[in-house]
């Protein structure tokens, strides 16, 4: 154990009150302690924030730490080490001599070493007859093992913030992208509102952060943001109407197009007319009454739009709508067009349009001018939903006996 003797500076070095309590500490080791020497410099590392101490000064700290011969810090076996400042340079990578003894300076004004001159300031073991250390003079450890769950506990602390730093972040990131995504929503389907005051809004609160902010800092602009989120939301919520369902869906339309969905330019004619040559002849318009297929039909052809719906499912007529609002969005169809087809078709029948050019959307280069395409044929009465439908559903089904 440490002796409790106090001990002033050789030279020219002035006494400082770090370095009488540095001493205090040195004498408060209890009986018996000990603490891996490793460990507590990993925790010592981590803890730096909280101590106001440099890498490189830890990096003095690592050297002198190697001159101690255990792996274990214990008051029993003395904590005085002893080496000279080449020594010492020399497991501190070559660092220069002033640097070294600035960063054992401020090792010492941070109470982790303290010094322990000799009368002639030199660094030096006496041992006894029996070989063993009976006084060193040099750098003692004491302090470092005296404070030992100090750091610890600090190095947790640190720890503990860090992981609530990148909960945070991520959270932020989150609100970030969202708020910029039902901004945007909200502006192409022309919701009202002073969407251009509530962007500011949120680039206030993101330039109110420092660059690199502490948790206290980040949090309450991460719960603004959240707040902020909430709002734009249920304004998008108040506005959203649920679209009027007519028809019975039961019913079926006749076919007026070839099984091929992805073709622009083939059309079957309509079942009773006679075939009518595409180069010569001209068209007949289309029937003005729109009939939805069975939704369990367009399901079953189009499984894929199923997890838009609310919740992850399609129940009814209404659910398809939405999650045909949400895919017009992802695939970048312009509101317009999908309005067009809306009138054109009916919503039903939209709908259904936009659930089977998300089945085949990884073949279709431009899902906005396919959708304008079709609802032009459609009007011009040379587009049907049947055929498909149709295909879309041998497709799957010839996808699923070769899976299983």
């Amino acid at each position: 154990m440490e002796s409790r003797n106090v001990t002033t500076p050789f030279g020219r070095r002035s006494m400082t009150l770090a370095l009488l309590a540095g001493q205090f500490i040195s004498g408060e080791v209890a009986p018996g302690r000990s603490a891996d020497k490793w460990k507590l410099f990993r925790a010592l590392c981590e803890a730096k924030p909280r101590l106001g101490i440099t890498e490189r000064a830890l990096a003095v700290l690592n050297a002198l730490l190697s001159f101690y011969p255990e792996n274990v810090l214990s008051g029993e076996a003395g904590l005085v080490v002893f080496p000279s400042n080449a020594q010492l340079s020399r497991r501190a990578h070559g660092m220069a001599e002033a640097t070294l003894r600035r960063h054992l300076a401020l090792l010492v004004e941070a109470g982790l070493i303290t010094r322990k001159d000799s009368p002639n300031g030199k660094r030096y073991a006496r041992k006894s007859r029996s070989g063993a250390i009976d006084e060193a003079f040099g750098f003692s450890l004491a302090p470092l093992l005296a404070r030992a769950d100090e750091i610890e506990r600090l190095a947790a602390e640190v720890e503990a913030e860090r992981l609530e730093l990148r909960r945070l972040r991520e959270r932020l990131t989150l609100c970030r992208r969202d708020i910029a995504k039902l901004i945007e929503v909200a502006i192409d389907e022309s919701v009202p509102g002073d969407w251009a005051a509530v962007e500011e809004k949120f680039r206030s609160h993101m330039a109110s952060l420092p660059r690199v902010p502490s948790v206290g800092e980040l949090g309450p602009v991460v719960e603004k943001i959240e707040r902020l989120r909430g709002l734009i939301a249920n304004e998008l919520k108040t506005r959203i109407k649920r679209p009027h369902v007519s028809g019975n869906p039961d019913q079926t339309e006749r076919h007026i197009q070839s099984s091929k969905p992805e073709s622009l330019h083939e059309s079957e004619p309509r079942s009773g007319d006679r075939p009518v040559e595409k180069s010569n002849q001209a068209v007949q318009p289309a029937s003005k009454t729109n009939r939805s297929f069975p939704l369990a039909m367009v399901l079953k052809a189009c499984p894929e739009i199923v997890i838009y719906g609310p919740g992850g499912t399609i129940r009814s007529w209404p659910d398809l709508m939405i999650a045909a609002a949400t895919v017009r969005t992802m695939l970048r169809v312009d509101p317009s067009a999908y309005q067009d087809a809306c009138q054109v078709l009916g919503p039903e029948n939209a709908a259904t349009l936009v659930a089977c050019i998300l089945e085949r959307a990884e073949h279709i280069n431009s899902a906005g001018g396919y959708l304008r395409d079709l609802t032009g044929r459609a009007r011009r009465g040379i587009f049907s939903l049947g055929p498909m439908l149709m295909a879309l559903m041998r497709a799957n089904q010839g996808a699923g006996r070769k899976a299983g």
